[in-house]
């Protein structure tokens, strides 16, 4: 199931599940419009989300993903031209890149690329607003499933209100 844009043959899968949803600030980082690469809402079993990154360009928490038998974490999936696998790899600083197999529109693909913090920090660390909407809105525009929309806005917002109380 590849998708053959014009001129570029090689191609990888990539599974973004924060900020790298939203196609709008994805080509932020990779000055390409990333809208076309969308496959779709996909899955990634036996991972659960978490906040276990402090960005400090960011100033707030930000995703992660953690080995959870029993979890399911929703994402977008992308089929990128090879020549931005360096932009996307320098956008996720911090992260390291490992495969693993997505399900999506009811077929499975091995060998995606996502990515998962290096230094895991013990606790989770709130989002900020921003990153809060990104997220949102990368969810919603590529409609991953409302349940699974409203998990997560509950989940940052909790940690928002968490954060404000310890204040």
């Amino acid at each position: 199931m590849t998708k053959t844009m014009p001129g570029d043959s090689a191609r990888f899968y990539y599974f973004a599940y924060g900020s790298c949803m939203c196609p709008v600030d994805l080509k932020r980082s990779l000055h390409e419009n990333t809208h076309p690469y969308v496959i779709g809402p996909a899955q990634l079993k036996g991972y659960r989300l978490g906040f276990f990154r402090y960005s400090h360009r960011r100033q707030c928490g930000v995703l992660d993903i953690v080995r959870s038998s029993t979890a399911t974490v929703y994402g977008v999936l992308y089929e990128l031209p090879w020549h931005l696998s360096v932009l996307l790899d320098r956008r996720e600083e911090g992260y390291v890149h490992h495969a693993v197999t997505i399900q999506c529109q009811g077929q499975r693909f091995p060998n995606t690329r996502t990515y998962t913090v290096l230094d895991k920090l013990s606790r989770e660390h709130a989002p900020s607003d921003w990153y809060f909407d990104v997220v949102m809105r990368g969810a919603l525009t590529c409609n991953l499933p409302e349940a699974y929309c409203w998990q997560l806005f509950n989940h940052m917002h909790s940690l928002q209100r968490q954060q404000q109380l310890a204040a």
